[in-house]
């Protein structure tokens, strides 16, 4: 991983080409940017995402779609053994949130966005 765009996406090395990926099932608060405002947390999410995965060798695993309407690959990100799409939604840094037809994980997303929510962790201690 070369850099990290916010809590839910990252830039990639794949060879000598450099490849943004969205994470499937989570939706980590925006950033500021022309015409929207910054969202609670928003910074703080891409910060836990860089710390999981800036410099790091991942592994991508595909659901069913293969990129999104932006051209961004969709993918389940995984360091070493640490599912990285449940550890920010785990930490309260994102929520767990279905985009069909990729749903294979969402159970194991949603399971981790009940443990944030009971803990009051991050976004949810707005609740």
């Amino acid at each position: 991983v070369v850099d990290v765009v916010d809590g839910d996406t990252i830039w990639v090395q794949m060879g000598a080409e450099e490849v943004k990926v969205r994470y499937i099932g989570i939706n980590a608060p925006e950033l500021e940017r022309e015409g929207v405002e910054e969202q609670p947390f928003a910074r703080a999410a891409e910060e836990a995402n860089a710390r999981l995965v800036v410099g790091k060798m991942v592994t991508l695993e595909k659901d069913v779609s293969d990129t999104d309407q932006y051209g961004r690959l969709l993918r389940y990100v995984y360091v070493g053994e640490t599912f990285v799409n449940a550890e920010l939604v785990r930490q309260g840094m994102a929520r767990a949130r279905a985009y069909q037809p990729d749903t294979r994980l969402q159970a194991e997303l949603y399971a981790a966005q009940d443990e944030a929510r009971a803990a009051g962790r991050g976004i949810w201690s707005l609740q």
